[in-house]
């Protein structure tokens, strides 16, 4: 059914079900890093990266869920890890994915608890961590229905560091043990900074001739409501006292690209695409963001940030990508994705909240205006993400602790 959205969902079904071909020439992992999609493989890539500076002769495996995570992966990381789809948590895929690479540590990111999976992996003893966990107080909610499941599953992981002690004491109200867990703080805050993209927006932004940009980034649509729609409201209340100003969205799914730039043209905007035409011209009033893997050019582009999935109910994006990149960032009210980062932009005064679409267009019209206010919020919300760097190492350390463990408990019994 997703592949009717997105036809990448179409390819490598194989490994969907872990039905490895022979020359797939597929080996044994030291570790499988799981990462579903787009957020979590950026937030783990510094991590991989300094493990295996550190460990040049580990093998690693990183797997997702989605074609766009898998893409990032290969971009990112390239040949230094192996890259496989993560099969569907039914026990016969999953025993035949652990036969093929045998780990002896399993890193699952954030959140994403499959049950045949954990099990697996704790009938072979390898070891399992719950990375840069987060559980807000909806997920709390969910798994409270099920909550003898997921007290079994948590039971079954070796360790778990936490983003936040709120994240901390959320998963221990679910039956997580609390001397599994470190709270680490958000790897997101370790993101590194791509100097070519930043550059390359530094040098076409003098091509815009000083226009004013806003960016609409991760845009979202829910039960049917796009969030472009409201951005397109704001942004047409912002035209009547900023008529040059350049408006940069980019839709958090793919397979949405066209219907977002059908919905802008109907309304009447004069829309580019950053795919053919490259960068807006005087005429256009929209950039579509319609690339992967630029994010970072389209910051770096912008005067003001709006982080989307929070003007529709599904928990704001990545709010420390805009914040590093030394934006004013504004969200909706949705937050729950990011809650405790969105906590500590706001009460720093680096982030601001808005209710609706005619409170986004006046706040952003008051950053565009007040240069002074605009460069308080931007030194604020990196003053924030400076402060909360050093997650990724604390997250190594603890791989260290139980990349040990593995090597002592083999030479044990050995």
């Amino acid at each position: 059914m997703r592949s009717l959205r997105s036809p990448a969902y179409l390819k490598r079904w194989s490994e969907r079900f872990a039905l490895y071909s022979t020359s797939s020439g597929f080996k044994k992992a030291d570790i499988i890093f799981h990462a579903v999609s787009v957020g979590e493989v950026h937030a783990a890539v510094p991590l991989i990266n300094r493990l295996l500076d550190n460990n040049p002769e580990l093998s690693v495996v990183v797997t997702t869920s989605t074609p766009t995570g898998s893409a990032r992966v290969m971009a990112l990381l390239k040949d230094k890890v192996t890259h496989v789809y993560l099969p569907y948590d039914l026990p016969g895929a999953i025993k035949r994915f652990l036969n093929t690479f045998n780990p002896g540590l399993v890193v699952i990111m954030e959140t994403e608890l499959w049950p045949n999976l954990i099990h697996g992996c704790s009938k072979r003893e390898i070891r399992l961590l719950l990375a840069n966990a987060r559980l807000s107080e909806k997920s709390l909610q969910n798994y409270q229905r099920i909550k003898s499941l997921a007290t079994t599953m948590l039971g079954q992981l070796d360790r778990v560091t936490a983003q936040s002690s709120k994240d901390s004491e959320r998963l221990q109200l679910l039956g997580l043990a609390e001397e599994k867990i470190t709270v680490a703080g958000s790897m997101k805050y370790d993101m590194a900074i791509n100097t070519s993209q930043v550059a390359q927006a530094l040098g076409d932004k003098i091509s815009l001739q000083n226009r004013p940009v806003l960016i609409a980034a991760s845009t979202r649509m829910l039960d049917g409501e796009m969030e472009e729609s409201k951005v397109l409201q704001a942004f047409r209340i912002l035209l009547g006292s900023h008529p040059d100003l350049l408006l940069i969205l980019v839709p958090r799914h793919p397979e949405r690209f066209d219907g977002v730039l059908e919905l802008a043209t109907r309304q009447g905007f004069s829309c580019a695409r950053r795919s053919r035409e490259s960068i807006a011209e005087a005429s256009h009033q929209i950039l579509l963001g319609d690339t992967m893997g630029e994010m970072q050019y389209y910051f770096s582009l912008a005067d003001v940030a709006f982080v989307g999935g929070s003007l529709v109910p599904t928990g704001c994006q990545n709010i420390i990508e805009p914040a590093a990149l030394g934006l004013p960032v504004i969200t909706g009210p949705s937050l729950f994705n990011f809650q405790a980062v969105s906590e500590q932009l706001l009460q720093a005064g680096g982030m601001m909240c808005v209710a609706d679409e005619q409170e986004l267009a006046k706040v952003v019209d008051a950053l565009l205006v007040d240069e002074e206010k605009a460069a308080a919020m931007t030194a604020a919300a990196l003053a924030v993400v400076e402060k909360n760097q050093g997650a990724s190492d604390r997250n190594l350390n603890v791989i260290s602790e139980l990349l040990l463990l593995r090597a002592l408990q083999k030479a044990t019994r050995q």
